[in-house]
């Protein structure tokens, strides 16, 4: 069977699967032969060759590992999203590869610049997909010991934290501890 054949019976299977736990559009493999045939049009072999797409509910790509993860909820707004969006995620490892060590701003002119050579002129930043946002509950409250400003967290600060706003008032924005932030009721 033709990949095309087995594309169209996918999505198929996706529009007639009345309760779909978790069925992309497009198949990872497909993605990654996709993201690997554009670099390699550009001219960026050894990039193609290590590339990676997978479908990710938690939304990290990572530049470091050549990775990118895709929302299966894009599946929800058909091929031409993902497409844009696998070209949008592609853009920021080419940027990155052509920078080589150096850092780049994620969305400056190499971004943009790439996003061109990908055949997505003009890209925005962020998208306006209609996705739910998750909001996590901030259980957990610190307080600065000198201005006495909230700082409401989702977790547990893992590091020692001070009030950024009394470090640059009287530190010269240098770390003091005494404005660590304290857990708080």
């Amino acid at each position: 069977m033709s990949p095309r054949a087995t594309r169209l019976l996918r999505q198929l299977d996706f529009y007639l699967t009345p309760e779909r736990a978790f069925s992309p559009l497009v198949d990872s493999s497909v993605l990654q032969e996709t993201a690997s045939m554009l670099v390699r049009s550009l001219g960026c072999h050894s990039l193609a060759e290590r590339v990676r797409v997978e479908w990710n509910r938690r939304l990290r790509s990572d530049t470091k590992r050549l990775l990118i993860s895709l929302n299966p909820r894009l599946a929800d707004h058909g091929e031409d999203e993902i497409e844009r969006t696998l070209r949008h995620e592609l853009a920021h490892l080419l940027a990155q590869f052509r920078a080589g060590r150096g850092r780049i701003p994620p969305h400056g002119a190499a971004w943009r610049k790439a996003c061109k050579d990908l055949g997505i002129p003009g890209e925005a930043r962020c998208h306006n997909l209609p996705f739910e946002i998750r909001r996590l509950s901030r259980r957990y409250n610190y307080k600065c010991p000198k201005c006495a400003r909230d700082f409401p967290r989702a977790r547990k600060l893992r590091r020692t934290i001070a009030c950024l706003a009394c470090c640059r008032k009287y530190t010269r924005g240098k770390f003091d501890k005494k404005f660590q932030l304290r857990l708080g009721p």
